[in-house]
């Protein structure tokens, strides 16, 4: 059985399709998620599924000790940032280098690097005049949104889009390749 940890900052949509899709699965299952925040909803989403989820204090994030440690008491194969709004600090990326992987909101290259998360990317899009936007899944590298990219899908940006209205497409997106992408890896 691959196990994937999931780490996520905040509402928890990417975490709980990811962890639905796998729930029947037989060689692939989310055994944890990890989070920077104490109130975040994924939380509240994965207590309603049976997954565990666990803060771990800015201490611990920056330190990294503490959260390798755990990783590697779970035997997890892949991490999966599913909304995590924080740096990965150098020794996990090195512990688990080539095993773990990010969802960004964009075609990167394009909008892209610090600063460009959820909204602000949707609104760069937007300011852009693009035509197209859509989901990049990449490997995580020590510089942000740098890594190989795995997997890309994209969606038309209509001349009404608003950041919100693309936030749904792109979110239909995410939904629909995350767990897929995930799977694909993991085989």
């Amino acid at each position: 059985m691959k196990r994937i940890a999931i780490f996520a900052s905040g509402d928890g949509s990417n975490a709980e399709a990811i962890a639905r899709y796998f729930a029947s699965s037989d060689k692939i299952c989310v055994k944890c998620v990890l989070s920077n925040r104490q109130n975040a909803r994924v939380h509240d989403r994965m207590s309603a599924i049976g997954i565990s989820s666990i803060t771990f204090s800015k201490a611990s994030w920056q330190s990294a000790t503490e959260i390798v440690e755990y990783l590697d008491q779970e035997q997890i194969d892949l991490i999966v940032l599913a909304g995590f709004m924080s740096k990965i600090e150098p020794p996990i990326i090195s512990a688990y280098n080539g095993r773990i992987i990010n969802i960004h909101p964009s075609l990167l290259p394009r909008h892209g690097g610090p600063g460009m998360w959820g909204r602000h990317v949707h609104e760069a899009v937007i300011s852009s005049g693009d035509s197209q936007s859509g989901i990049t899944i990449h490997y995580v590298t020590e510089e942000i949104d740098g890594g190989e990219i795995i997997f890309q899908a994209s969606c038309d940006v209509a001349s009404d889009d608003t950041p919100e209205t693309l936030a749904e497409k792109i979110h239909e997106l995410e939904h629909r390749y995350f767990p897929k992408v995930i799977e694909h890896l993991l085989q």
